[in-house]
């Protein structure tokens, strides 16, 4: 089945969550963005700086005290989402704002304090993506975002969203700090890998549904290294901007962006 689904409901659907376009890819970038510098913000300025250096010696309470904190955020921006009657574009946007937030900081968390390193973390919570799609594909029939109208589906949807973030966000660290070139080289990795992800949806028959999984894994990363550039001190090769003043530039792009591209719900016709 080249769309994961073998549902069987109306012959069109509205949902959710918004039509996958450029202009959802721009935002979900400037977002996981946001999220790494936010979620750093933080855990890193507000809370006490730390490195994973130091932390693989004493347990940094920050990580987890931000984690609580944002988690406390999703969850209300998700039942706000599931509670609303239709598509609200700013209720889904603050909602993955939120889960890019809580991404970073579970991330931190899972390598760092947790003591299971890079490796660990990643493959931890690729395993927990990977239960999830299966277990929403085998309850609902379907794993694809436009299947997402009602209280289920989006229970599933957001699980993912939380699990997918978080990954990216440990495979953005694993891998930078593993590269010789850096941030730069991150960059050029991830970007890479989703010009490929591109270069399959317009010339090959692959599933789209896998395809936009694998786009929105890979476009997590990408914002996590690109933050931490922005953000790492240049003797770690990064810009050294400050945090704060980051986050606040990276949310107006944000909401700039919202305001400029079309918002619509995601419809599919059988």
């Amino acid at each position: 089945m080249n769309d994961l689904s073998r549902d069987n409901g109306p012959a069109d659907w509205v949902a959710k969550v918004p039509a996958i376009t450029l202009g959802f890819w721009i935002i979900k970038i400037l977002a996981t963005t946001f999220g790494e510098i936010g979620g750093d913000a933080v855990t890193m300025s507000w809370l006490g700086e730390t490195t994973p250096e130091a932390s693989a010696v004493a347990w940094h309470p920050g990580y987890l005290i931000g984690t609580a904190i944002f988690a406390l955020v999703f969850a209300a921006a998700v039942a706000l989402q599931i509670r609303a009657p239709r598509f609200n574009k700013w209720l889904y946007w603050f909602a993955i704002i939120a889960s890019t937030t809580v991404g970073t900081t579970l991330a931190d968390f899972a390598d760092r304090s947790l003591g299971i390193g890079y490796p660990g973390g990643s493959l931890l919570l690729l395993a927990l993506l990977l239960a999830t799609l299966f277990t929403w594909y085998r309850s609902t029939g379907t794993i694809a975002v436009e299947s997402v109208r009602d209280g289920r589906s989006e229970l599933f949807y957001w699980l993912t969203i939380t699990f997918s973030q978080t990954l990216g966000t440990a495979l953005g660290d694993w891998v930078s700090d593993s590269q010789s070139d850096g941030y730069t080289g991150s960059i050029m990795i991830f970007g890479g890998l989703l010009l490929l992800v591109t270069f399959l949806y317009f010339t090959t028959k692959v599933s789209r549904t896998a395809l936009f999984w694998a786009a929105f894994v890979l476009t997590r990363p990408l914002g996590a290294v690109v933050g931490d550039f922005l953000d790492k001190p240049d003797a770690q090769g990064g810009l050294e901007l400050s945090r704060y003043g980051g986050s606040l530039i990276l949310l107006a792009a944000i909401v700039l962006g919202i305001l400029i591209f079309p918002q619509r719900p995601a419809t599919k016709a059988h």
